[in-house]
């Protein structure tokens, strides 16, 4: 695969966890309810999980000569992701965030699929967090109980 076109695929995850990180720290901010406490850390952790998975993957186009995007506009550009609405109880809150995690990790595999030969550090980056991101959607399924 040439560099160009990894470029491209990961610059797509970079400006989706632009998007990502701010639709958790939306929901962070603003979930309530019998369950506060709980999802507001919760999704502090996510927030900051995606911040360093953002951060690496940035990193990694960088460090292969490539560059990642980097303004809002691009981020609205290539996301996947819709952004929060505002208007989200507590469970479409935490089902949205399913849903993100699963169209990333759906996505994570293609990009994985095609760097495993030309660039398996790339590789291994992606299917390490998909492997987290996978983990987190089972476990807010439990938490919803579906």
């Amino acid at each position: 695969m040439a560099q160009k076109k990894l470029g491209k695929l990961v610059n797509k995850e970079i400006a989706n966890f632009s998007v990502l990180y701010t639709k958790i720290h939306n929901y962070h901010w603003f979930v309530n309810g019998p369950h506060f406490f709980e999802l507001h850390q919760k999704l502090e952790e996510l927030y900051v999980e995606i911040t360093a998975n953002y951060d690496e993957l940035a990193e990694r186009l960088l460090a292969i000569g490539e560059k990642p995007v980097a303004t809002l506009k691009e981020y609205l550009e290539l996301t996947t992701l819709e952004e929060a609405t505002g208007n989200e109880n507590t469970e479409d809150m935490v089902q949205s965030v399913i849903n993100d995690f699963e169209k990333l990790s759906e996505e994570f595999l293609e990009i994985i699929e095609a760097a495993e030969e030309e660039d398996p550090v790339t590789a291994d980056m992606l299917t390490s967090m998909k492997k987290s991101f996978n983990k987190h959607a089972w476990m807010l399924r439990a938490y919803l109980g579906h």
